[in-house]
């Protein structure tokens, strides 16, 4: 008898355990999970519940902006990675190309789309109806750059990314703003001190590590995984531009400073050599750019750029840099089609490659080509006269954009060391008596050309 009593107990004892693990378990799928935002079933295809739960999340944030009129479109690379796969069957198929949730369940964090700002005024009953659908929110706002030029503006601050989170997923939304050159940009991602670091991997965010500058893309409107999203119609180009998007300010306030040590030239002429400056300028790179050659500024006009964030009226010039490795047969004949017929070819495309061409009046354009080293690139320079050489070095730099005449141009993002290699440690102060042979601080002798080749290399017109 006494043997049997203990059985009981123990049979008792498991069956309580069991029914307070039960009950411990539907405690947490029923009330905490609720209470976390994270308690969603399972979606079309999907094949666990975390999978679910971002496409749950992406499909709540849309139907958010859409209530509220704001169109935004995708601009994660982890999924336009996948989508452009399949991009065909995507565009051909209104319904999307297959039943399984294949892109918007993808492991990750976060999911990125863009808004543009002209297309929302930044209502805040959008972040009340979002509160009302459990999502917590982030704002990041940070000093205007396009009005650091206007003293009485300087400082403002508008929002340039917002953090949607819901259970165990985030939205991040950029804000792109449209610039003067007729392109988008986005600025970084820079927290405050008062904001919660710990509200989603920041550093993990593909967007928001510094600022970036983007073509207007053309949109498509698909169906992927059920949800209807706008895309870039192209987004291997679109992703393709967004490893090389990083973009510079110009730094207006030492430009102040600059124009406070040495007056403006606001002279007739000065006005009227910026404007045919401005214009070969925007030329010039509409020609490069439908040559597909990528270009940036280089010598006076980089300097010019950097340190007064302006043409310096007093260069006659406007000068590019190409690296020789983007040279084209069609660069000479493109030119001369767009009106600006050849000055000088001095070099070939072997050895310290130049071309001039004549813009208007006696305004010129010098293309110099960069050769690149093991540890630095350079530039010829030849004397038309006596056939001397001679070699420009440059630390290896890689290229960023900016915005310049109102216009979208690349620089070179070591803007600093670019500058000092030429113009030396005073590149600050104006020098109005320039030596091209000379002058630059990081010129060198590089022999002669042989007498034989100067019909080929020295050619002046």
């Amino acid at each position: 008898m006494q043997k049997i009593n203990r059985n009981v107990v123990l049979a008792l004892l498991s069956l309580t355990s069991l029914v307070f693990l039960l009950f411990q378990l539907c405690y947490y799928k029923f009330y905490l999970s609720q209470k976390n935002g994270a308690a969603f079933s399972k979606g079309r295809g999907s094949q666990s519940g975390q999978d679910s739960t971002r496409w749950h999340v992406v499909r709540k944030f849309l139907g958010l902006l859409s209530s509220h009129n704001i169109p935004v479109y995708l601009i994660d690379p982890l999924i336009l990675g996948l989508v452009n796969k399949d991009i065909e069957q995507i565009r051909s198929s209104p319904d999307g190309p297959s039943p399984e949730c294949k892109y918007f369940c993808a492991p990750r964090d976060f999911t990125t789309f863009a808004l543009l700002d002209k297309t929302w005024k930044h209502d805040v009953g959008l972040f009340r109806a979002a509160e009302k659908m459990g999502f917590q929110w982030l704002k990041i706002i940070n000093k205007d750059p396009r009005l650091d030029g206007m003293d009485d503006l300087s400082g403002m601050e508008i929002p340039l990314h917002y953090i949607f989170k819901l259970a165990s997923h985030a939205i991040h939304l950029v804000v792109f703003y449209e610039r003067s050159g007729n392109f988008l940009w986005h600025g970084p991602l820079r927290l405050k001190q008062h904001m919660d670091r710990k509200f989603v991997p920041f550093r993990k965010l593909h967007f928001g590590h510094y600022p970036g500058a983007y073509e207007k893309p053309e949109l498509l409107l698909v169906s992927i995984d059920d949800l209807k999203v706008q895309i870039p119609k192209n987004p291997s180009s679109f992703l393709e531009e967004m490893s090389h998007s990083r973009f510079l300010e110009c730094r207006y306030r030492e430009a102040r400073a600059f124009f406070q040590l040495y007056p403006d030239d606001s002279s007739l002429d000065a006005v009227e050599f910026r404007k045919k400056a401005k214009s070969l300028l925007h030329l010039a790179a509409l020609t490069l750019k439908n040559l597909g050659v990528k270009f940036w500024l280089s010598s006076g006009t980089c300097l010019g750029w950097f340190r007064q964030c302006n043409v310096i009226p007093h260069s006659k010039d406007v000068d590019l840099g190409i690296f020789i490795r983007d040279y084209k047969a069609d660069i000479i004949p493109a030119f001369q089609k767009a009106g600006l017929p050849l000055k000088h070819k001095f070099g070939k495309v072997e050895d310290s490659l130049e071309l001039s061409f004549q813009g208007e009046g006696d305004v010129k354009l010098d293309i110099f080509f960069f050769y690149e080293e093991d540890d630095h690139v350079w530039n010829g320079g030849t004397q038309a006269k006596s056939g001397k050489k001679f070699k420009y070095l440059f630390p290896k730099f890689t290229l960023c954009w900016t915005e310049f005449v109102e216009l979208k141009v690349h620089v070179p993002c070591e803007t600093l060391q670019y500058v000092e290699a030429n113009y030396g440690p005073e590149w600050k102060v104006p020098v109005k008596s320039w030596d091209w042979k000379s002058s630059p601080f990081n010129v060198q002798d590089n022999g002669i050309w042989p007498i034989d080749e100067w019909d080929n290399v020295i050619q002046i017109y």
